[in-house]
């Protein structure tokens, strides 16, 4: 439409127009509702199909009439030879095509072609297989018809290396294909799968597509097409379920686990089993943040379980039939006691990016600053530069890290959020891992940055933890997790919802010097920590409410000591 020079209409033909748009409203109501009069007569014929086309004809995004052309197929099936019911699918597999013409994303024109194909009498897959090959060859993203092609490719006998190389012909015309990408990596560990890691490839194969993959982004850098299909080749399988920790505490007589990754304990449930000196005991798994999936479980124990008596307390769980399984003894004279698996051993923090060889990662990261010499404010090549980086080795790089996280944010501002939160979760991430080193239940993170909490699963024993100096505006309902937590301190920061303090059952100080707390309300999840003693609001807005004391008092009665 550019140079084009705009003409108006008169009054006339906008009134013609007008004229037009009425008539075939008129058509358009008219024909349904002999259609929807039909279907609820029970007269679902062939007069049906011929109405509906004209409709989809032109709309192929009227849903209830694709169901209603089922229905009529349905019917048809009983009544008809299977010669002409041939003829009707063929017929029907036409009219889709041309619907397809209209819109080539059609939802529902996809899904009744697939629901056509699978009950035709004589199914022919190769026409089906070239249809899709036309209408990439017009849209090699329609998504829709890449969906399709696989459903066609599972019913036909084409071989999977033969669609690989179909995805290799589209992805050398254009780098940009995601969809090809995307298909590959399902093809790769079909034909080439690494025995020792499930749903990867083989390292042979995982180094000829990091050459081709390499091309793309050092010909075209600012595709994301190729950069995520790079993470896919460096990243490994999800985490197995499996125990991560297992905690008893005398006082309250509850137990607690944590797994590798979220799970359901569904209300009844025997997928998590737990033995009290050999004897199984009936309990209640509940998630303290009140979600259907989480990372820590806990559950009390029947009354009179724990004897101070006793030398010792045996306690064992076990996940799913042997799944996973873990034991601890807690002593008399002790409150509590652990066992806890290492996430250094395990890389819980290596998820992302990891392969076997980290030769393979070395090499990665040095084409990728390579390219981001000569592509200084690449967001994809920085962004992937971290994720190298984290992998290899999180606690060495963390220097360098931090400085391609300004370079990036300052590449694109659009998305500085998002960068401080990954920053945050990384800077937590070293935090742990140089806090098993040492051994202790504290940890510190203040002065750091940070925008959000995350990992908290795996602070559950932590007792002391400091948050002061960071850009924090909540304290989130992860943190109900830390059920061991009993001194922290988050001081200048801009907190305003407390929602992750209440039911922390060990919590004793509470420091919140110079946030944004501004109400009383505000403190209302407080009134659910039983062993609170001391809170500090110095420097709230809060603070200049007339009789705050009183109305503290109110809200707090377990509180001693509160500093305004």
């Amino acid at each position: 439409m550019h140079g084009r020079v705009k003409v108006k209409t008169s009054e006339e033909q906008q009134e013609a127009k007008r004229k037009e748009r009425e008539k075939k409203l008129q058509i358009f109501i008219t024909k349904t509702s002999t259609i929807f009069e039909k279907r609820r007569n029970g007269e679902l014929d062939k007069e049906v199909l011929d109405l509906s086309n004209q409709i989809l004809g032109a709309n192929p995004d009227f849903a209830s009439f694709w169901n209603l052309r089922r229905e009529v197929f349905l019917q048809l099936e009983k009544a008809t030879s299977k010669e002409e019911l041939s003829l009707l699918y063929k017929g029907e597999l036409q009219f889709l095509e041309s619907c397809l013409r209209v819109n080539p994303k059609s939802y529902g024109t996809w899904h009744h072609r697939t629901w056509v194909m699978g009950r035709a009498p004589e199914p022919d897959w190769g026409r089906e297989l070239q249809l899709c090959n036309k209408f990439l060859d017009t849209d090699e993203r329609n998504f829709h018809c890449w969906d399709y092609r696989r459903f066609v490719v599972s019913h036909s006998q084409v071989l999977a290396k033969e669609e690989l190389e179909f995805t290799h012909s589209l992805i050398t015309k254009n780098f940009s294909n995601y969809s090809s990408w995307h298909y590959r990596s399902k093809l790769l560990p079909q034909i080439y799968p690494d025995p020792q890691r499930q749903g990867r490839v083989t390292e042979e194969i995982l180094l000829k597509e990091l050459e081709m993959v390499q091309n793309a982004f050092f010909t075209d850098p600012n595709d994301q097409s190729a950069w995520f299909y790079h993470r896919w080749l460096l990243g490994r399988a999800d985490n197995e379920e499996s125990l991560r920790c297992l905690l008893i505490s005398r006082e309250g007589s509850w137990v607690a686990v944590s797994f590798s990754r979220p799970v359901m304990i569904p209300p009844g449930s025997d997928d998590l089993m737990l033995f009290l000196d050999q004897t199984p005991l009936k309990v209640s798994w509940k998630n303290p943040t009140v979600r259907t999936f989480g990372s820590v479980w806990t559950c009390n124990l029947p009354e009179g379980s724990l004897s101070d008596l006793c030398p010792r307390h045996d306690l064992r769980v076990f996940w799913k039939d042997g799944l996973g399984e873990m034991e601890c003894s807690l002593f008399r004279g002790r409150q509590e006691n652990w066992c806890q698996d290492s996430c250094t051993e395990a890389q819980t923090f290596r998820c992302d990016l990891s392969v076997e060889k980290s030769t393979v990662l070395q090499s990665e990261l040095e084409s990728c600053k390579e390219l981001q010499t000569l592509e200084p404010e690449n967001k994809w090549c920085l962004l992937t530069i971290i994720l190298l980086m984290r992998a290899l080795d999180p606690l060495a790089y963390e220097k360098e890290t931090l400085h391609y996280f300004d370079t990036l944010k300052a590449a694109d501002p659009m998305r500085t959020a998002y960068f401080n939160d990954l920053r945050s979760k990384f800077l937590i991430e070293n935090s742990i891992l140089k806090m098993e080193y040492a051994e202790v239940r504290v940890i510190t993170l203040s002065n750091k940055g940070l925008t959000a909490l995350s990992h908290l699963e795996h602070l559950l024993l932590v007792t002391h933890m400091t948050l002061a100096e960071n850009e924090l505006q909540s304290l989130p309902s992860e943190l109900r997790v830390m059920l061991c937590l009993e001194v922290l301190e988050a001081d200048d920061n801009h907190i305003e919802s407390l929602e992750g303090v209440a039911d922390l059952p060990k919590l004793e100080e509470l420091s919140l010097r110079n946030n944004c707390i501004r109400r009383v309300a505000d403190l209302q999840p407080l009134a659910s920590c039983p062993k609170l003693s001391q809170l500090d609001l110095t420097g709230n807005p809060l603070c200049e409410l007339t009789d705050l004391q009183t109305q503290l008092t109110a809200l707090l009665p377990q509180v001693k000591t509160v500093l305004t």
